[in-house]
């Protein structure tokens, strides 16, 4: 795992730092992880956030891997259904 910048993890975790996309009810399709990586193309950090529901308690942890795996970037912030990932 990339060391990860104190910087990086400061704005990750502000309050102002609001999502930038929402995973709905059609879950994790690839329009979704092309806009995350377009994104994280333009800005190296992403706020994601997860419809309530969507997914189990459980399986959040596997849908933050597969997703930063998916768009080569790596998981900064995990917080309940609010996901922050980053690419250098």
């Amino acid at each position: 795992m990339a060391s990860i910048p104190e910087r990086v993890l400061r704005q990750a975790k502000s309050r102002d730092f609001r999502p930038s996309v929402r995973i709905g009810k059609s879950g994790i399709t690839e329009t979704v992880i092309d806009e995350i990586s377009n994104q994280l193309k333009s800005k190296e950090l992403v706020k994601i956030k997860v419809n309530k529901g969507l997914f189990e308690r459980e399986q959040r942890s596997e849908v933050w891997a597969y997703i930063a795996t998916e768009t080569n970037s790596t998981l900064v912030l995990q917080r309940g259904n609010i996901g922050v990932l980053w690419r250098s």
